[in-house]
């Protein structure tokens, strides 16, 4: 079984593999290459987000800076917005649904590294050349969710659909939909209904 394989399935891997090291490579790059972009080069950004993260659909606006460890592991819905410094560890699948809005320093991070020392610790093969053994969980957020500023979400979990996470959370369990929820580690106060709509004023006539 490919060292590849064993990531995606949650197993654990070596990340020094050749191939896993060059996909990690591209994406770095294409990252970087993003983040010296200015705003207004739109098809610039679109071209390098086509290249990093080629399953998402329209209405994708990545603020930057960026950080996708290998991109082609993450999947967007349309109309996705996240603002600054967004840093996704996709390791393992991370999907993200339609209409999600993510706030300035979210961090999405699917690995996971062994409790004990004696399998995390680094180990070194015949040649000298030094590895360590590392598995992750996928992580899924439905459509319609608003992850606040400094949201971390760790693998494994899986955030509803139209629910709301507050500044600051780290979120290590899954939070059913429609609900909103904060803290570290995460909890959910309450559910979110209609009683959460606030007042709007009627469009004007030009």
């Amino acid at each position: 079984m490919s060292e590849v394989t064993k990531m995606l399935a949650g197993q654990l891997y070596d990340p020094t593999d050749p191939e896993l090291a060059g996909q990690r490579l591209a994406a770095h790059r294409l990252c970087q290459q993003f983040n010296q972009t200015f705003e207004e080069q739109t098809a610039d950004r679109q071209a390098l987000v086509d290249q990093l993260l080629p399953d998402h659909r329209p209405g994708v606006f990545l603020q930057g800076p960026i950080f996708f460890d290998y991109g082609i592991h993450t999947h967007i819905g349309q109309n996705v917005y996240a603002n600054a410094n967004l840093t996704v560890l996709d390791t393992c699948d991370v999907t993200i649904g339609d209409n999600v809005m993510l706030g300035p320093n979210v961090t999405l991070a699917t690995p996971l590294h062994p409790l004990r020392y004696q399998q995390r610790n680094l180990r070194t093969r015949a040649d000298g050349s030094q590895y360590d053994l590392e598995y992750g969980k996928p992580l899924t957020i439905g459509a319609n969710c608003w992850l606040a500023s400094n949201v971390t979400v760790a693998g494994g979990v899986t955030i509803g659909a139209g629910s709301v996470i507050g500044a600051g959370s780290v979120v290590t369990r899954d939070i059913p939909a429609n609900s909103l929820a904060v803290g570290n580690p995460c909890r959910v106060l309450r559910p979110i209904t209609a009683a959460d709509t606030l007042p709007e004023d009627e469009p004007t006539d030009a």
